[in-house]
Parts: structure tokens; sequence; C-alpha cells
């Protein structure tokens, strides 16, 4: 296995219930290799953690991120406009998407990913199966 560089995708603006998942999540990609976005499951994104850096600049790191990944994995539970962009990027540039997405009462994914034949949508109950998903996912796509 070569060691991956990862870019995981979850929302910050768009609402920060989901961070302990997605820092569960993190933690378990860290075992695959580099997690280029792990301030994404950090806590101090809950208010934004962007300090001091205009949108632009946020924009363009991101995107650097994402065009150097080898990966994206994504946890879409929680509708946001940026992970939709990052996710229509990865697609845009053939780069290989996993998008986690958690069931719930009334709340249904959006058809713009669950529709889109390039990604790999699989529903979860709870973290220790995204494990099993992440490494099938990772076994699908010769990188494990």
């Amino acid at each position: 296995m070569d060691f991956l560089k990862i870019y995981f995708s979850g929302s910050i603006r768009g609402g920060r219930k989901d961070a302990i998942i997605y820092r569960q999540i993190i933690k378990y990609l860290k075992s695959f290799g580099t997690v280029l976005t792990e301030h994404v499951g950090d806590n101090y994104t809950a208010d934004f953690g962007e300090a001091g850096f205009d949108d632009s600049y946020i924009h363009n790191r991101d995107i650097d991120k994402l065009l150097a990944s080898d990966v994206v994995i994504a946890e879409v539970s929680t509708p946001s406009l940026g992970v939709g962009y990052e996710i229509g990027m990865a697609v845009e540039h053939h780069k290989p998407v996993l998008c986690l997405y958690r069931q719930q009462k009334g709340k249904k994914i959006s058809a713009m990913i669950a529709g889109c034949k390039e990604l790999t949508v699989v529903e979860y109950n709870n973290t220790d199966e995204t494990k099993k998903i992440i490494e099938e996912f990772l076994e699908q796509i010769g990188n494990l």
C-alpha cells in the first residue's frame, strides 16, 4: 500500500453537529496515510477556525489540497454547499470519492450526490461501520 494523501470533507459552516463523527473517521483514515484536511474534525472549526484568513485564501488552500490528494472521503449527512463543491471538483479531476451518509428520519441525501455514478455513496449507522466501508473502498480503488 502506498502512503495515501487523503482529502476529508465535512460540513464546517453548514453545521458542526457531526464534528465528533468527523474526528473519529479522520483518526481511522490516518492509519492509511496523511489526512490533508485534519482540521475539519477539530473543535476550533466550530468558530470556523479561520480567523485572519479571507475566503479566497481558504478556497485556494483547500482546492490545492484537494488536487494534491489521492482520494476524497466526504461525510455528507449534514448538507453543505462547500462539501458539494469539493465533491464536484474531485469528480471533475477524476479523484476517487467515497461519500458516507447516515440515514436520518425526514432527511434524504441530495440526488446530485446519490445519482452521480462517479461517486461511491454508502450509508452507515455508526462510525464502526465506516471502518469496513473505507477499507472496502480503498481495496476497490486499488489503494489498499
